[in-house]
């Protein structure tokens, strides 16, 4: 970054600390997936207000015994006029505990949307924590080929001075300075990769404080040591608690009240009716009383048991899938964390070190003629080669490590300070 992008930078109020895994973690909550999410559950609630009500009564008038021969008669329409008028109400009362299972399924539901959107902030976790080590990996890569590229450009550079002083053949400087065009063409490459890494990770951060971010160090974030399997490790929580098996759990919940809300139907529902009516001549104070009840002849909703059945069947197919998908994803995030620990170890430890070894051979045995050019530049790539395989071995453990600890305890990694 140049120097009057930082001056403005630190003038409006922006730190050069690169953003950390914690605020990246942390960012997810405001984005659009997790908002949409909770929308749905606005949705859900107001499937739970509207499910939780008895069915409302209905308010009816009517005119009625209007003589069309012999006229209605003098006097007020409404109180000597001869025709029957009437108001009345008319009220369903649902039997079999009808408005219990269809509240009950509504419940459910909405625990699988609340389940959902827990989901849908880890799986954005997920995604944002490995856009955010290929970030890390990106400056990290472009760190290392700008201190090979400025060590390839000073070979190639004294290469062409013992070239002119005779040491060297005009061939051998050549593939020198060639060596060092194509680091060059790494950094450049390499600087791309971070613009891209930049441009994917501003979904979750603020671009401006990555690009500030460059001309830092890169810090590596500290990741809980994995747990041992000593008796005095804190117990991995059981697959139940995920937010996916959860929400699909609830589903098979919800779809057990629709069982039994279509199996209530089969229990009739009378509609009680209590009407008033004034009739000029005969009398002023009418009651009619009235009930109606649905006769089920030839049908006693074998379709909307069947369907409810049908339904229960599936949800519980998807829960059994959900937790047998979360058993496998989970033995896969652990086994990939182990092997990666296992591969960061062996570069650490063994490759690495003798690459540099073998740099620092090449180096002396041909800076005093014991060995020929070719040996020192498949040497130097060698190490550069090593330290890229290096990188991204540490950047594979990190993601492994970090969507272990997302499925596992997520809390030590959003909640922890940075």
């Amino acid at each position: 970054m140049s120097l009057p992008a930082l001056l403005i930078a630190l003038a409006n109020g922006s730190a050069i600390a690169e953003p950390s895994l914690q605020d990246v973690l942390r960012a997810v909550n405001s984005g659009l997936e997790v908002r949409q999410s909770a929308q749905a559950e606005r949705s859900a609630e107001a499937e739970v207000t509207s499910a939780d009500h008895a069915p409302l009564p209905t308010l009816s008038g009517k005119l009625s015994q209007i003589d069309l021969q012999n006229g209605l008669g003098p006097g007020d329409p409404l109180g000597r006029k001869r025709m029957d008028k009437s108001i009345g109400i008319d009220w369903t009362w649902e039997r079999g505990d009808k408005r219990l299972h269809r509240t009950r399924a509504a419940e459910r539901a909405l625990a699988a949307t609340r389940a959902d959107t827990v989901e849908t902030a880890l799986q954005q976790m997920l995604v944002a924590q490995g856009l955010y080590f290929d970030w890390l990996g990106a400056r990290e890569r472009v760190r290392l080929m700008r201190d090979t590229a400025a060590v390839a450009q000073e070979a190639a550079r004294a290469a062409n001075r013992r070239r002119d002083a005779g040491d060297l053949s005009a061939q051998d400087a050549l593939r020198v300075e060639i060596d060092s065009e194509r680091v060059a063409a790494d950094l450049q490459l390499a600087t791309v990769d971070l613009e891209r890494a930049e441009l994917a990770l501003s979904t979750f951060v603020r671009r401006q404080d990555l690009v500030v971010a460059r001309s830092s160090a890169v810090i590596w974030p500290n990741l809980p040591e994995p747990r041992g399997d000593s008796a005095t490790a804190a117990p991995t929580p059981p697959l139940q608690a995920r937010g996916d098996v959860r929400a699909a759990q609830a589903r098979v919940e919800a779809a057990r009240a629709s069982v039994d809300g279509a199996l209530a139907l089969r229990k009739l529902d009378p509609t009680w009716g209590l009407s008033f009516d004034h009739y000029p001549g005969v009398s002023n104070r009418l009651v009619e009383l009235r009930v109606q009840i649905p006769l089920p002849l030839g049908y006693n909703y074998q379709g909307e048991i069947s369907r409810a059945q049908s339904e229960l069947s599936q949800a519980e197919l998807v829960a059994e899938r959900t937790l047998r998908d979360a058993r496998i994803e989970q033995d896969r995030l652990a086994a990939e964390a182990r092997s990666n620990r296992e591969r960061v170890r062996q570069f650490r430890e063994q490759i690495a070190p003798r690459a540099s070894t073998v740099l620092k051979q090449a180096e002396f045995a041909f800076a005093r003629g014991a060995i020929p050019l070719t040996d020192l530049l498949d040497a130097r790539r060698t190490h550069r080669s090593t330290q890229l395989d290096a990188l991204a071995a540490q950047l594979d453990a990190a993601k492994a490590e970090t969507a272990l600890l997302l499925r596992t305890r997520p809390e030590v990694l959003i909640t922890a300070s940075p």
